[in-house]
């Protein structure tokens, strides 16, 4: 094998030990060092060719330690030829893991190749990937891995259309790791958020009603204790809610929509559904009660007010919480945005001391249920 081309990248000696090296070790050391410098360097088309020819000889090295070097070492590059990830896609777990995981050259027809010899811990490093097209999501079904399924499934980078949705939930209903799986996505349909509710664990139940929005009308029906697992907290499900006028609808029609129920979520920085819901009592489109409250000043947000039949009592903290709620900026990440809830609601306590006992309960114990977590993060 020539390696003129590469002399001036390459010392001698990176060759000698890795074509001659006398333990598994130093061959480890020089394809790994090699790869490196294969990688960070541009190379001429006589130089990738001659590469190309090192590479095969590493991935045919009898130890596996030597072939793990070069899948660790180029498992993120898009230098590594197609070939020679696909031969290292099919050799032991140890060999194939990193490059299924993180390799950017593997195609979908190639992922899907390697599943369909059914090996357990290469579905689970495809399943794993960040970024998982339908079609290989599919195929990962069609595994009947339940590890591997579990992992996709908790994986937002896994692409589940409609059909794979349903195709997991009917093979791996009886599953309970893998329908839990799904409650650590960031979104799911609302459809399938209610299909979840009868099959996965008192655990998991809490963390899906706390982090997704639940279908209205299944909302309110657990709320009032229509299922025994869980209690929903209302409040933060009208903050969670992906369609907020829809929410507030079937919250009016099941009488939920409750003077109440608006204030505590105003102070909770819930400011979206505070808009749809008196817009929904005003009897006014969403936009017209977006520019009342935020954008006509107190005569606005007095005007729609006196439309919704809400108690006046109620009007100095609602108008309160507005003034507060303009005056911070809400940041993007959660821990952020659990602090600008504390800050929002303490500051409109302060502001307005008139607000009726048992929601200052309320927002004073989430308030307290929110720091826990913060404090033994901090404590430890």
């Amino acid at each position: 094998m020539s390696v003129v081309a590469l002399r001036n990248r390459l010392t001698e000696e990176d060759v000698r030990r890795l074509v001659k090296g006398e333990t598994a070790e130093d061959r480890a050391l020089a394809a790994r060092k090699i790869c490196h410098r294969m990688d960070v360097t541009s190379l001429t088309e006589a130089e990738r060719s001659a590469a190309h020819d090192i590479l095969t000889l590493i991935s045919m090295d009898a130890a596996e330690l030597v072939r793990r070097s070069l899948s660790v070492t180029l498992k993120n590059s898009k230098n590594l030829p197609h070939d020679i990830a696909v031969k290292l896609a099919a050799d032991v777990d140890s060999v194939a893991t990193p490059v299924l995981v993180s390799s950017p050259v593997l195609t979908d027809d190639d992922l899907i190749t390697v599943l369909q010899l059914a090996a357990p811990g290469k579905n689970c490093a495809i399943a794993a990937r960040e970024e998982i097209s339908s079609i290989v999501v599919h195929e990962i079904i069609d595994t009947g891995d339940d590890k591997a399924v579990s992992i996709a499934a908790s994986n937002n980078g896994a692409k589940f259309d409609d059909a794979g949705y349903q195709r997991a939930m009917e093979g791996f209903g009886e599953k309970p790791d893998v329908m839990d799986a799904f409650v650590a996505r960031s979104h799911l349909p609302l459809e399938i958020t209610e299909k979840l509710i009868a099959h996965i664990s008192d655990t998991a139940l809490d963390r899906l009603v706390k982090n997704h929005a639940l279908p209205p009308q299944l909302a309110v029906e657990i709320s009032e204790g229509a299922r025994e697992r869980a209690t929903v907290d209302l409040v933060d499900q009208a903050g969670l809610a992906h369609n907020p006028k829809h929410f507030v609808q079937q919250l009016r029609l099941n009488g939920r929509l409750t003077p109440s129920l608006i204030l505590r979520s105003t102070l909770r920085g819930h400011i979206a559904f505070l808009e749809y819901a008196l817009a929904e009592l005003a009897g006014v489109s969403h936009s017209k009660a977006w520019l009342l409250i935020h954008d006509a000043g107190p005569l606005g947000l007095r005007a729609i007010y006196d439309r919704t039949g809400m108690p006046q009592r109620l009007y100095p903290a609602i108008r309160t919480s507005l003034e507060v709620y303009h005056s911070i900026e809400m940041p993007d990440d959660p821990q952020g945005r659990s602090h600008f809830r504390r800050v929002l609601a303490e500051r409109s306590i302060t502001r307005f001391q008139g607000i009726p006992e048992d929601d200052f309960d309320y927002i004073m114990a989430r308030i307290d249920q929110e720091q826990q977590p913060e404090a033994l993060a901090a404590a430890s």
